[in-house]
């Protein structure tokens, strides 16, 4: 589970990174980051509506895979950003592990790795 300090919290927060943000997409989730001006740990947020699932369950099966895959590179992460996960439908239907290795080349291609 990734720790509370690297998590977005606040409706303002997650806005200001949607409207202000640079997007990048991948097969099953969209990934939106705003750099702060802070240079402090990178923090994370995770959205899956209920367009992508009617089932608690599902979306919060989603919601654990990618706060795994980002658990597991926060040391890689470049810091100093605000990085807002939004699930797709294909995530429904995808492994934990595809959605581990769809992260991080997402990531890369984003160049939030160092």
């Amino acid at each position: 589970m990734l720790a509370k300090e690297y998590l977005l919290s606040g409706k303002k927060t997650f806005e200001n990174v949607l409207a202000a943000g640079r997007f990048v997409q991948a097969e099953s989730f969209g990934l939106c980051f705003l750099e702060r001006e802070d240079g402090s740990k990178s923090k994370y947020g995770f959205i899956v509506s209920t367009k992508v699932s009617k089932e608690a369950v599902q979306r919060n099966r989603i919601k654990r895979a990618l706060s795994e895959a980002v658990r597991f590179l926060t040391a890689d992460i470049v810091a100093g950003y605000d990085v807002v996960f939004l699930a797709k439908q294909k995530a429904t239907a995808m492994s934990t592990d595809n959605m581990m290795n769809e992260v991080r080349e997402t990531l890369q291609k984003a160049n939030l790795l160092k």
